[in-house]
């Protein structure tokens, strides 16, 4: 009897030796896999998103002020274990509309928490690094509005449809165009880091899109893939429905003021714009009308012109 309780501890200080210096316990692999896991939370940016989200009973907070306290604290939390964590802009009407389509019961958790994942997959984020909630919050509500901007652009360039005459897809001949005629502005900016602004005014709202850039005394201008995208979108809306628009670029250098320079959209092309007409577009209010007072060390500069070879628009 005794042998064979000697031969049972034996066995288990193997079995425990092999955990140990083997493989690891399962519980310490789940909590690795855990630490591993990338975790996203949707975030109520205001206090009428948060007030929408109120009417749900399973909804746990009743006070904005305290539930971003805790979302930071939650931030803070998942930094210090190592995980990556990602913050998401969630919309209390686009959830409602998402679990309506879903057939899913909005009033839980787990609801939430699918739409989190879902709007983390194709919409704004925002990657937690440490940063201040409110640093945080302005770069995500801008990042969702740039997408919301895009996706309109989008979608008014896919209902242009056809060219009557020849056929041509107009919503694609104008991207193609808006594309070239960024590339020929940058090109013969030079060197120096610009900062593009494109403003379409439509029926219901003005799209506006920024790019930012940054160009050597050698190679080409370096740019965000992305936001380039959104900037050749919003600009090809214009060419496509031959509306008005117009595009500020401002060029900042060592040792030098900044330098403004404009155009207008005209024929399917950059018509320059005179250093008055710099002047004034950059010094009035655009909601307001109101004059604004000029920058200090700032010269606002006529259009340069960045030539025609562009692939013409469609007929």
């Amino acid at each position: 009897m005794a042998q064979t309780d000697n031969t049972r501890n034996n066995a288990a200080h193997r079995k425990h030796r092999t955990r140990r210096h083997g493989t690891p316990h399962p519980t310490t692999l789940r909590r690795t896999l855990r630490r591993e896991a990338p975790s996203i939370v949707g975030l109520l940016v205001d206090e009428r998103d948060f007030a929408a989200m109120r009417r749900y009973r399973t909804f746990p907070f009743d006070d904005h002020t305290a539930y971003l306290h805790q979302v930071e604290g939650l931030l803070k939390a998942l930094a210090a274990q190592g995980t990556h964590a990602t913050v998401a802009l969630f919309d209390p009407e686009d959830y409602a509309e998402f679990c309506a389509e879903s057939g899913i019961d909005a009033d839980t958790g787990a609801g939430r928490s699918r739409f989190t994942a879902e709007i983390a997959a194709a919409g704004a984020t925002v990657t937690y690094t440490g940063q201040r909630l409110s640093d945080l919050v302005p770069v995500l509500v801008s990042r969702a509005v740039r997408r919301a901007t895009w996706e309109y652009a989008t979608l008014r360039l896919t209902e242009v449809g056809d060219c009557a005459d020849c056929g041509q897809d107009i919503g694609r001949a104008a991207f193609d165009r808006a594309s070239h005629l960024i590339l020929r502005l940058l090109e013969t900016a030079g060197p120096g880091s610009h900062h593009l602004v494109c403003s379409v005014p439509t029926d219901h709202d003005q799209l506006m899109a920024v790019l930012h850039t940054h160009r050597d005394t050698t190679g080409p201008a370096r740019l965000d893939s992305t936001e380039g995208a959104e900037f050749a979108t919003v600009l090809a809306v214009a060419v496509a429905l031959e509306a008005r628009a117009g595009v500020v670029l401002r060029t900042s250098a060592p040792d030098s003021p900044d330098r403004v320079h404009g155009w207008r959209l005209a024929d399917g092309g950059l018509a320059p714009l005179t250093a008055g007409e710099v002047f004034n577009a950059y010094c009035t209010d655009a909601d307001t009308g109101e004059p604004v007072p000029p920058e200090s060390g700032v010269e606002y500069c006529a259009g340069f012109d960045i030539g025609a070879d562009a692939p013409e628009p469609h007929h």
